[in-house]
């Protein structure tokens, strides 16, 4: 990597404790950087000095956990492979964008592994590389399950509305044992309405 070399990170989907943040801070003071930090209600605040530039990093507060938020550029050799590793390690998702000198590689990272790489060199894209989406066992099962329980939702409505006229039916005429069976039947869908999600 170069100095003419810089990349930006966007579309940033990282999530962090406590400890992982601690842990990129260490990592920090180990690469000789000089940085400070500060926390709020809020925000966990990271400023790094490298060379003339001041990068600020900002992990916005999510309970308990932390997420990385804004774009961030660098041209820095170091932090971009800290910033990476860090994506690697927290399985997050970016679009990392690799500017040099007229050309333009864009990287769409999900779950820590790239899915997509496209290059740009002026007014021309072309995809270098696109992951083959992974069609396993699991996923037909799961594929052709959900299917099957928007068909027996739709089969469940009808079956609630039909019960529903049938007590009512039953109400009206005082049949007791009526009554008693319909409000099993309806107890029963309601079940199964609420294992479908409806």
């Amino acid at each position: 990597m170069t100095k003419s070399y810089e990349v930006e990170y966007c579309n940033l989907e990282l999530r962090f404790d406590r400890r992982q943040i601690q842990s990129f801070i260490k990592d920090l003071i180990g690469e000789g950087y000089s940085l400070y930090w500060s926390e709020n209600d809020t925000y966990f605040m990271i400023s790094i000095r490298a060379g003339r530039k001041l990068i600020k990093l900002k992990f916005q507060r999510m309970g308990e956990r932390f997420k990385l938020v804004g774009t961030y550029s660098f041209r820095d050799e170091k932090l971009m492979e800290l910033m990476e590793r860090m994506i690697g390690d927290t399985r997050g998702h970016a679009v990392v964008k690799r500017f040099r000198d007229r050309q333009i590689l864009i990287e769409n990272i999900m779950f820590g592994e790239i899915i997509r790489t496209v290059e740009i060199n002026g007014v021309e894209h072309k995809v270098i590389y696109q992951k083959e989406p992974v069609i396993t066992m699991e996923s037909m099962i799961e594929a052709y399950r959900s299917t099957r329980a928007e068909e027996r939702a739709r089969v469940v409505r009808m079956e609630l509305d039909y019960e529903l006229a049938v007590l009512h039916e039953c109400m009206m005429k005082g049949d007791a044992e009526g009554i008693a069976r319909a409000k099993e039947r309806l107890e029963a869908l309601r079940q199964e309405a609420l294992q479908l999600e409806l």
